[in-house]
Formats: C-alpha cells, sequence, structure tokens
C-alpha cells in the first residue's frame, strides 16, 4: 500500500515536505520512497506493478511551484520527471492499460487538457475543454477516467451550459453522451462568452479574459459593466458555464473576467510576477481590462462595478482604494489586514513563509504596504462586505476590520455574514442565490440607471 505523510518531527513548519511511503500489511512497516525537500504526492502504481507515477516539485519557497509528473521504480529508484519543459502543474494521474503512458491532465490559457505521455516524455493532448467542477464561477477544473482500453471519459465544459459526459480514444473522436440540462436551457437566455485579449498598462504583457454579455444584447445601447475577479490568487478563469456570471449577465451586466498576473495556467514566470508583491501590480492588470471594454463603445463609463472573493475580494479592496471609477463594490470573503490573517488562518505555517519574506512583526511594512486597510482613508467607494460565519481560510475578523474603518469614515457600507457558511460561500445553491441576490440589491442601490 502507498501513502503520502509529511513525517518529519518539525512537520508543523514545514507543511510542504511530504514524502510518498510504501506500507508493509504483513507487519506494518514503513518504507520511504522518496526523500527530497518538497511535496511528493498522489502515488499511482502502473498495471504491471512495475513502475509508479507521483506528483511533487522542488520546493524553492517560492509562491507559486508548477507541479511537475514524476515516475519511479516501484522500489523507489530512478525517480524522474516527465514533464520538465511543460512550465504548467500537472494533475490527476491515472495509468493506461499497457503500463506505458501516464494521463494526466493540466491548465493552459484558460482551458484545462487530458494529455497523454509516454515513459520518454512525449507527450499528446487528448482533449482541451475538460470542465464542471464549479458551476458557480468559471474555474477550470473537471475530472476523468480511462478504461484499461485505452477510452477516456471526462466532465466536458461548454460556455452556455453546465458540464456534460463525454467519452474518446483521441481528440478526433470525441462523442458527448449527456445533456442532462437541455430541458432547462430551452427556457432561458444565456449571455453570449466572448474571449478578450489585451496589454497590460504595467508591462505591455498580454492578459487573456472573457466578456459575457446581457442576453439579447444589442451594441448601440449602453450598458453597466460588473468586473468580477476571481480568488486564488494562484487560479484561473476560462470560458466554462457560471451561474453566478450568468446571473448578473441576466440582470443587465456586461460581465468581465480575466486572468490577471499570477492567475495559473501561462507558465511560472507570469504566476510568479506577485510573489511577495501581491497585490500591487494585479491592479494595472485589471484596469487595462476594463479600459479595453469601455472602449469597444458599449458600456457606460459612468456604470463600472467591481466584485470578487477570495483572492478577488483582497483586490476589490485594493481596487476601492486606488481608484474611485466604480460606482460601488462588494467584496467577498477578502484579506483585508496581512499581518492579522497570517496569524489567524488554518494556513499559518504556509502563508508567512511562501507569501511574504518573514514574520509579520521583523518585516511590518512590507505586510502593511501590501494590505488594503492600509488605503481605507482612501476609499469612498460605496462597499459591502461579505463573510461565511466559520471560514478558517480568510476568517470573518478580516472583512469586520474593513467594514469598520469605513463605518468610521461614514463612507456607505454593509456587512453580510452569512450563517453557518465557510469560504465557499455558494456551497449550495440557496446560498449561491442569497449571493448574488445580495450583490445585486447592492449595486442597484448605488446606480444612477438601473439595469
Amino acid at each position: 500500500m502507498l501513502i503520502t505523510a509529511n513525517r518529519r518531527s518539525d512537520a508543523e513548519y514545514e507543511p510542504l515536505d511530504s514524502e510518498i511511503y510504501r506500507v508493509d500489511l504483513s507487519d506494518a512497516s514503513i518504507h520511504a520512497l522518496t526523500d527530497r525537500r518538497g511535496p511528493d504526492h498522489h502515488p499511482v502504481v502502473s498495471p504491471d506493478g512495475k513502475h509508479i507515477a507521483y506528483l511533487g516539485f522542488d520546493d524553492k519557497r517560492l509562491g507559486y511551484q508548477a507541479t511537475q509528473l514524476y515516475v519511479m521504480d516501484s522500489d523507489g529508484s530512478h525517480s524522474h520527471s516527465l514533464t520538465p519543459g511543460l512550465d504548467r502543474d500537472a494533475a490527476a494521474p491515472h495509468w493506461a492499460g499497457d503500463s506505458r503512458q501516464v494521463i494526466f491532465q493540466y491548465d493552459d490559457r484558460g482551458s484545462t487538457k487530458i494529455a497523454a505521455i509516454d515513459l520518454g516524455g512525449k507527450m499528446r493532448v487528448l482533449a482541451d475543454d475538460l470542465g464542471g467542477n464549479d458551476i458557480t464561477r468559471p474555474y477550470l477544473g473537471g475530472s476523468f477516467s480511462i478504461a484499461a482500453n485505452g477510452r477516456f471519459a471526462y466532465t466536458r465544459a461548454a460556455s452556455r451550459e453546465p458540464a456534460a459526459l463525454a467519452t474518446g480514444t483521441s481528440s478526433r473522436d470525441i462523442a458527448t453522451l449527456t445533456a442532462l440540462s437541455d430541458t432547462l436551457l430551452r427556457q432561458r437566455s444565456l449571455g453570449a462568452v466572448e474571449e478578450l485579449s489585451y496589454d497590460s498598462s504595467v508591462d505591455r504583457r498580454r492578459i487573456q479574459g472573457w466578456i459575457v454579455k446581457p442576453p439579447l444584447f444589442d451594441a448601440t445601447k449602453k450598458y453597466p459593466l460588473l468586473l468580477e475577479i476571481h480568488g486564488g490568487p494562484f487560479a484561473s478563469y476560462g470560458p466554462n458555464f457560471a451561474a453566478e456570471i450568468q446571473l448578473y449577465a441576466a440582470a443587465g451586466y456586461v460581465v468581465l473576467y480575466l486572468n490577471p498576473r499570477g492567475s495559473t495556467g501561462y507558465g511560472e514566470e507570469f504566476a510568479d510576477l506577485i510573489h511577495h508583491d501581491y497585490p500591487d501590480n494585479d491592479f494595472g492588470d485589471l484596469m487595462s481590462g476594463v479600459d479595453a471594454v469601455v472602449g469597444r463603445g458599449y458600456v457606460d463609463p459612468e456604470r463600472l462595478f467591481v466584485t470578487g472573493g477570495s483572492g478577488g475580494g483582497v483586490l476589490t479592496a485594493w481596487i476601492v482604494g486606488h481608484t474611485d471609477r466604480f460606482r460601488a463594490a462588494v467584496v467577498v470573503k477578502p484579506v483585508i489586514n496581512w499581518a492579522s490573517f497570517v496569524l489567524t488562518a488554518d494556513m499559518t505555517n504556509y502563508f508567512y513563509r511562501y507569501w511574504f519574506d518573514g514574520f509579520p512583526w521583523d518585516d511590518v511594512q512590507s505586510y502593511w504596504k501590501r494590505s488594503p486597510l492600509a488605503y481605507v482613508g482612501n476609499v469612498h467607494t460605496p462597499t459591502m462586505l461579505m463573510t461565511g460565519e466559520v471560514d478558517y481560510r480568510t476568517p470573518s475578523s478580516e472583512a469586520e476590520q474593513f467594514y469598520q474603518a469605513l463605518k468610521l469614515r461614514k463612507i456607505d457600507t454593509a456587512l453580510v455574514r452569512v450563517p453557518n457558511a465557510s469560504h465557499d460561500i455558494s456551497a449550495r445553491p440557496s446560498l449561491l442565490i442569497d449571493k448574488v441576490a445580495y450583490v445585486l440589491a447592492w449595486l442597484k442601490s448605488h446606480d444612477v440607471k438601473s439595469p
């Protein structure tokens, strides 16, 4: 039996340093198969028993480090990476039935792909439209399985319908098997999803994003715009169905969502542009995206709104502290004060070491200058805060700090505390409906013209 564990005596201070172990069930003896600084996990034994595929990376203490796909002999010898040149996160390894290939998935520029790679490192893409893990917001993801004969099944993403089940043996013969939402979708009009690409004002880097237009969109009209920012920050959006985004579009908003620097699926260099610098330069990426859409002529520049959750909440709070161009904002489950966050979140032993260069009391200025709270004195935008009452990732105390600071400054604000909700505020359909209703009510109450 194979397991993954961090058995260091100081494991609570080195949270990423796990190894793969073989456990002998006859005598309960444990033998380490890997030994390096960094995570080794998700071991999968080949059908012939000769090899083990697994995931990991050499830990360089960076905010983002691409996970590679490794193979070793069953005794732990001859370990090597199959994906040293991929520069993307490998995930979900499965062995093909002949034990000669590993099938895995990875995110790449707004899509999730399934690929096969042989033991010599030769790779081919089997599908590029995996998705469906999150139907609330357009995060990348999805899952797949593979049969002994090489046929794979997976959750196939689409921009205007929830994921369907599809199957194939290569990228040329994929067939969709299900259409579970057809009856409902025939009774609904959804917003069209359009890709956007533009240069950031920060350094002319190309940024990818998507625009979702209201149903029955008319380019001769002027629409309000809602910028919706993803969390993470090491995560990625794509052109996938997202109920929350479609609900905003149905309410009359042009919705813009982007993958600014720090997003995954664009390589380590792009993701680590925010290493020890988040959220500063993301601001320029996001504002350049807003400018690009306003420049198309169908958005009213006087009716701009912004929201986001988790890392997106950080950026929303940062935005209102750095510009007054938005009429209203909704900050969801944010980090407001990096020092208090590091000392109260559920991964204290990780955040201070990988997202900063030391303890908050040793580097007060670095923590403070990256905290939205440092700029709350500049905020004039009506801003609502939303937090889950049992959120251990970004505790409620973070949102409460910004709320109380805005109250002291007599800025129009509100605080929504979601009972029994963790970091995933929209974990249940009823909570998703409530979240969207609160957001839309706040935006409408501060709009010059109701959409």
